[in-house]
């Protein structure tokens, strides 16, 4: 079992930045990648950005070269650090961890989601 908790998200104004925090749980080693995902009103949840064990990253083409994602091993916490921020960026942000038992297989962990709101 793996447990994620966000925090970071809020209001700001088009071209600010925001950075979202992702906090892991539970059967950490598990876990061989994570990401970021965003869902805004009426559409349908996305893949933003996803870093591997081995941190390999990718993105998204409509964040590239405005989010970086990164990880913190120590602390168990995978970041999206967000600039230029546009009012196409507003949906609820969740972090994703997929892990990897014998016993249980493959598994897709979610956070509870946090808002983003950019205002034009």
């Amino acid at each position: 079992q793996v447990q994620l908790v966000e925090s970071g998200g809020g209001l700001v104004q088009a071209g600010g930045s925001l950075r979202l925090s992702c906090v892991a749980s539970g059967i950490i080693s598990s876990i061989n990648a994570m990401g970021w995902y965003r869902q805004a009103p009426g559409k349908q949840r996305e893949l933003v950005a996803g870093i591997t064990s081995g941190s390999n990253t990718n993105y998204d083409d409509s964040v590239k070269g405005r989010f970086t994602i990164s990880r913190d091993n120590a602390k168990n916490t995978v970041y999206l650090q967000m600039n230029s921020l546009k009012p196409e960026d507003t949906a609820v942000y969740y972090c994703n961890a997929k892990s990897f038992l014998p016993a249980i297989g493959r598994r897709d962990y979610w956070g509870q989601g946090t808002w983003v709101t950019v205002s034009s």
